[in-house]
């Protein structure tokens, strides 16, 4: 039998543990149709369904590499067979590599292929099958506020109106350089410009939000700072648990206006301005490792 499947979808990336295991979860328990636990590693991403069914929570699975354009090729053409559109989309998949605070370029660009490329990849594949009024929430962090940058080419750049994609590409392209040819300047950042890495990545994500929030005007796209969260991440140990975190992020999809859009949202649900480059929002390295 053929025939694409009613109801509505969403689907978390980066969903076996952690942040994106508790948005799966909450979900579960709140969103009126079939919800995607997706992860790079399908032995650990259908332990994590067996966690949830432990529960009596019913999560569909499905293997999801967002740093891989075939897998999330496939992921959309499976998506658009079985459902035909998605109703939510929550970017979560990322990582942070904590051993190296001034990383090599190899590091750095595995950061940023992750945590900011993929969403381009993202964008190309899965948003074609949004649909009119759906929510896409880009997982960030205080790491992903403009305040952590102080170089003022990039400062200027970024907050542009009319900011590109290419632009973004261009920011994250010079710090990458940088490195590779020794002019990494910690100036360019606050804190002295430890795991750079991840400010360039989340900077980009945010700024991306933006930008695609201008381009796909029939939908909601917001970035989120979940919070210091208790994972992997958080070496010396977060201040939330993950439950705690992804109600920022059920917040913005099952209870904040529709019309709340192209927006920065602090882990307390306060709006923040993204472009207050003197504000207290950078990060502070001890807050991540202690």
């Amino acid at each position: 039998m053929t025939g694409k499947m009613a109801g509505k979808v969403a689907v978390v990336t980066g969903a076996n543990k952690g942040l994106g295991f508790a948005v799966v979860k909450g979900l579960c328990k709140r969103f009126n149709g079939t919800v995607y636990l997706t992860s790079r590693d399908e032995t650990r991403g259908l332990q994590a369904v067996k966690k949830l069914n432990d529960l009596g929570l019913t999560p569909s699975y499905h293997q999801l590499d967002v740093s891989s354009k075939e897998s999330v090729k496939v992921f959309s053409e499976f998506i658009k067979s079985k459902h035909g559109a998605i109703d939510v989309l929550v970017n979560n998949a990322a990582i942070l590599e904590c051993e190296q605070v001034y990383p090599d370029y190899e590091a750095a660009k595995r950061n940023i292929d992750i945590n900011y490329r993929s969403l381009l990849t993202v964008e190309e594949f899965l948003f074609p099958l949004l649909r009119d009024g759906a929510r896409v929430v880009n997982v960030s962090s205080a790491c992903g506020h403009l305040s952590n940058l102080k170089n003022k080419k990039w400062l200027d750049i970024l907050q542009r109106e009319d900011l590109t994609t290419e632009q973004i590409n261009n920011f994250v392209g010079e710090y990458l350089e940088s490195l590779r040819n020794g002019t990494f300047n910690k100036d360019d950042f606050a804190d002295e410009g430890k795991h750079a890495e991840h400010r360039v990545s989340k900077v980009a994500l945010t700024a991306l939000t933006m930008v695609q929030q201008r381009k796909y005007s029939n939908v909601s796209i917001n970035a989120v700072h979940p919070g210091h969260v208790k994972t992997d991440m958080a070496q010396g140990g977060g201040e939330l648990e993950p439950d705690e975190a992804a109600e920022t992020i059920l917040y913005l999809i099952l209870d904040a206006s529709p019309n709340l859009k192209g927006s920065f949202l602090w882990y307390n649900k306060k709006l923040v301005d993204w472009f207050d480059i003197e504000g207290d929002f950078y990060y502070k390295h001890e807050c991540l490792v202690k």
